[in-house]
């Protein structure tokens, strides 16, 4: 017999299951007893992932030798992923278990959409933790996960470009867990709140000195003191932001500016924010547009004095945020 749920996130955890298909409201409950000694209707129950029991069904139809040549020591078979985000070639793919991340990413899904530079990956789905580019050689097996602030969770692989705001991620899977938490224990019901309320101060700006170390106390807390696998993983991608994108917290905090230039309470243009000096490039081509070149380069040389020299060695980050890239060319700056 198939019974339907009604979608709720927290009943991913067994007990919490157990409670939605016997008709009551989908909480988890402390446990022991477990659901194998009490389980559904008290009695006695297995309960398995569908990804695990079609495991089960090759195993029976081959032999656990043949299983256990794909994977790890530790970490047997294969997994499927829904490897999405910013990846050329999106899907659910099925690799053995030991794979690395660079595999996945690169080879498996084609590379970073658009070419833009590879900056992190979250696995394990809406709990999972953050795992930076340097770290692209990670195993993808449940042991290098965890090692690096991460879990293999449900499958899931966001990839990341340099245009995601580490912060904004955060805020952004926090906010889906506080909804989906189910109320039942203190830690969950008001700490995941807490957290996404100084998220939400950091993003639009009104971040304070020892946000970080807050968000770092209050995230261990209610790891510790919840009581199912939502709440103790619900603090894994602000944690891990936090342990390898550190550096963005603190300019969203101290210098009030989204490195990303993504959070809109920071930004004026994009290609302004994301100038290094903060040239008013949307002034300077106003002017040149208009044929008032001598307000232009005054507009330019208010922040930048040795414009013409500059513009040689410039890298031009404005190009690659430039608005007009999204329905033509962007504007060429250093060329006019």
């Amino acid at each position: 017999q198939v019974k339907e749920g009604a979608g709720a996130f927290v009943c991913g955890e067994e007990t919490a299951l157990i409670a939605s298909i016997e008709g009551r409201r989908g909480m988890p409950r402390p446990r022991p007893p477990f659901p194998a000694v009490s389980g559904l209707w008290g009695k006695p129950t297995i309960i398995n992932n569908v990804e695990t029991l079609a495991c089960v069904s090759l195993i029976l139809r081959h032999d656990p030798e043949w299983f256990a040549r794909s994977g790890t020591e530790k970490s047997k078979g294969t997994k499927t992923f829904a490897l999405v985000g910013k990846v050329k070639r999106p899907g659910l793919v099925e690799v053995p278990l030991g794979i690395t991340l660079r595999e996945m990413i690169f080879d498996i899904g084609g590379g970073v959409l658009d070419d833009k530079p590879f900056k992190a990956v979250q696995t394990g789905g809406p709990s999972g933790g953050c795992i930076p580019a340097r770290l692209v050689d990670t195993p993808v097996d449940y042991d290098s996960l965890t090692a690096a602030g991460s879990i293999m969770g449900s499958g899931g692989m966001v990839v990341m470009d340099e245009e995601t705001c580490m912060v904004d991620f955060a805020r952004y899977f926090l906010d889906f867990a506080q909804k989906e938490s189910c109320g039942e224990c203190t830690p969950c019901r008001l700490g995941t709140k807490q957290l996404l309320a100084i998220l939400e101060d950091i993003c639009a700006g009104r971040g304070r000195p020892g946000d970080i170390e807050l968000l770092e106390e209050l995230a261990e807390g209610i790891k510790a003191g919840t009581l199912c696998g939502l709440g103790q993983t619900a603090p894994n991608p602000v944690l891990t932001s936090i342990r390898y994108f550190r550096a963005e917290y603190e300019a969203h905090i101290n210098q009030k500016r989204c490195p990303a230039a993504v959070c809109t309470e920071l930004v004026s243009s994009p290609c302004q924010h994301i100038c290094p000096i903060g040239t008013e490039a949307p002034v300077y081509i106003g002017y040149i547009a208009q044929g008032r070149f001598k307000e232009a380069f005054e507009a330019i040389a208010k922040d930048n004095p040795l414009p013409t020299v500059c513009a040689r060695v410039c890298h031009h980050p404005c190009e690659s945020r430039c608005q007009a890239g999204q329905w033509g060319e962007p504007v060429a700056v250093r060329a006019l």
